[in-house]
């Protein structure tokens, strides 16, 4: 119950790609998909600078995809520590670590 819980929390709060990159290509030169990914100072600074006068606006689009995952991994994990699910700090994204044999 707990985990359906988690996961209902989770996907509020997930980002999506596709409005992460919508918004880049309107609005990227003032930082806005880094405002919807909560990356506050440096939209602030792509704000004042007009992202790098276009240059950190155009290196954000290769980048933008593997922001939102790690934003997302982030988020996960906080939920899941948040309702006991998975200890804070452990890996989340999928990836099961198997003890050794010897």
């Amino acid at each position: 119950m707990r985990v359906l819980r988690a996961e209902d929390e989770f996907a509020s709060v997930r980002k999506d790609p596709r409005i992460a990159y919508a918004l880049w290509a309107v609005l990227g030169i003032i930082g806005g998909h880094r405002f919807y990914l909560g990356d506050t100072g440096r939209s602030i600074a792509m704000l004042f600078t007009l992202g790098g006068l276009g240059v950190w606006a155009l290196i954000d689009g290769l980048f933008v995809g593997r922001r939102v995952r790690a934003v997302n991994r982030e988020r996960r994990a906080a939920v899941m520590s948040r309702y006991g699910v998975v200890e804070p700090g452990a890996p989340v994204a999928g990836r099961v670590e198997r003890p050794a044999h010897p």
